[in-house]
């Protein structure tokens, strides 16, 4: 019988384009495979040691996830109102925002503007970092109040640098990241040399919050979205922050505070089993921490953000290469894939997205960018591995979230996620959403429908601008507690308020009980 009475022949699948592979080549495949793959008991085992480790880092002594309480004490209730500024200095760039809360609950409106940092900055002297913050913040007001006799301005700072907070209008430095350099400020309050810079100018602004940006992101998504439970950053690094009760927190308790006050908890949870008890780490992982700048530090973040996966992934190319009897990459030059982090997580992404059959764009990536020439088989396993790397950070990272939902008992809720590997890594949002599916045990989705996007009980969604919006919420929340009396955690509470629009005699201004 002649083979065209078959029918045309069915376009293979991604998963048969293995038929092609070496025997060999399969063989290594699924020792990656077996190497990076995380299985359902292996997640559990892991979200149950997270929970007792979040747990530890709000005790006196302490552990390994620092569980720094910020001062933010409660969520918006999505009635505040007034206008406030946010300031985000991040590694390129100083964004100022204006953000307006208007009467409708849980709308904003908001102006900005962008001015970079420049590089000699980031090492020359203190003095020099905030005389330009002040002098950026100045041209803000100028340009968008020209001529107006403004009230005091209450401004949310965010700070994403690791920082130690005894109140929440204050900040010591613990230490410089994101290429920044600066003598005499490590181990010193923010705080104060930044005033003194806005005082010497006459800048009518007043710094009410230093925040972080993941307690942002907590604050601005569940501002317009109140079944936001939990805020996390999956990018270049990784971070959540959640809403816990002081009751929880034993390293609050000489302060007296009531037990059902709630307060904003920044994870930090990068530093995850720095121990290395439970996570299943492969000798790659062991030599990105060798060779980083902090070894020993952050091993959560090594292995699910977005700095690391592409380092990851060269590191195994390499590997295999010099492994002789593998003949991968056989006869060729691979100098260029040695250099260390060459590779980024977009590279990781293009090769995840590449549409054809025969992986061409991948094939021409590694021939233009590294003067490598792949076969088919090498092709069909560089996709596997970039797949492998991809999935494991997502189901990882899972193992954070369902660790919060279970501490809290959250049956349901949604998690606002901001970074670039939430926004932009393909399939990240899914394999997440399986991960949570397996660790929280789900059978069915909300009110007995299907699993699936908008039923499952606790899903991931993008989050609210958190280092904006949130930064001003947050300034928001902070006034309105001194304005009530709450002064916990607040070092200057009538600074705070003085020269501003809410200390205007009967001007609650943040205050949402006044509302008619």
């Amino acid at each position: 019988m002649s083979s065209t009475s078959l029918g045309p022949r069915r376009k293979p699948s991604r998963k048969g384009s293995m038929a092609d592979v070496p025997k060999d080549m399969l063989q290594e495949i699924k020792k990656l495979e077996d190497m990076f793959t995380v299985d359902t008991a292996k997640l559990k085992a892991i979200c149950d040691h997270f929970i007792k480790e979040l747990a530890k880092g709000l005790t006196v002594e302490g552990g390994s996830i620092p569980m720094n309480p910020t001062w933010c004490m409660g969520f918006p209730t999505g009635n505040e109102t007034g206008t406030f500024l946010a300031l985000d200095m991040g590694g390129t760039n100083l964004r100022v925002c204006e953000i307006n809360l208007p009467e409708e609950k849980g709308e904003f409106d908001i102006i900005q503007s962008k001015y970079r940092m420049p590089e000699e900055l980031k090492t020359g002297n203190a003095d020099e970092l905030w005389a330009y913050i002040a002098d950026c913040l100045q041209q803000f007001i100028e340009y968008h109040h020209e001529g107006e006799k403004l009230d005091k301005l209450p401004l949310g700072f965010t700070f994403s640098y690791p920082a130690t907070q005894e109140y929440i209008d204050h900040g010591i430095l613990q230490r410089w990241t994101k290429g920044f350099d600066i003598d005499g400020v490590e181990g010193k309050d923010v705080v104060p040399p930044f005033e003194e810079a806005l005082e010497e100018r006459g800048v009518p602004i007043k710094l009410t919050a230093l925040i972080n940006d993941t307690t942002g992101t907590l604050i601005a998504s569940s501002y317009t979205d109140q079944e936001m439970k939990i805020g996390c950053i999956f990018g270049t690094g990784c971070n959540a922050a959640y809403m816990e009760t002081c009751g929880n927190i034993p390293k609050l308790a000489h302060m007296n505070i009531p037990a059902d006050q709630e307060i904003a908890i920044n994870c930090e949870w990068g530093a995850f089993d720095n121990e290395h008890k439970i996570l299943p780490r492969t000798p790659y992982d062991v030599i990105i921490d060798k060779d980083s700048p902090r070894p020993g530090q952050q091993a959560f973040e090594k292995m699910i953000a977005g700095l690391y996966l592409g380092e990851l992934f060269r590191l195994v190319l390499v590997d295999l290469h010099e492994q002789k009897h593998v003949k991968f990459f056989e006869g060729q030059d691979i100098a260029s894939l040695r250099k260390p982090y060459s590779l980024d997580a977009s590279f990781l992404s293009d090769i995840e997205n590449d549409p054809y059959e025969n992986l061409q764009e991948t094939h021409d990536v590694f021939a233009s960018k590294m003067n490598i020439k792949c076969s088919k088989p090498e092709l069909e396993l560089i996709r596997r591995l970039a797949e492998l790397i991809g999935t494991r950070s997502a189901r990882l990272s899972a193992c954070g979230v369902a660790a919060i939902c279970k501490k809290m008992n959250y049956k349901t809720c949604h998690v606002g996620a901001d970074g670039s590997v939430f926004n932009k890594y393909p399939h990240f949002k899914a394999r997440g959403a399986q991960a949570l599916k397996e660790l929280l045990d789900w059978e069915t989705g909300r009110d007995g429908k299907p699993l699936g996007r908008g039923h499952d009980p606790v899903e991931i969604l993008p989050a609210e601008d958190g280092s904006g919006v949130g930064a001003a919420l947050i300034a928001a929340l902070t006034l309105k507690r001194v304005q009530e009396g709450n002064v916990m955690g607040i070092r200057d509470p009538e600074g705070m308020l003085k020269g501003t629009a809410a200390a205007k005699s009967g001007n609650k201004q943040v205050a949402p009980e006044t509302k008619k």
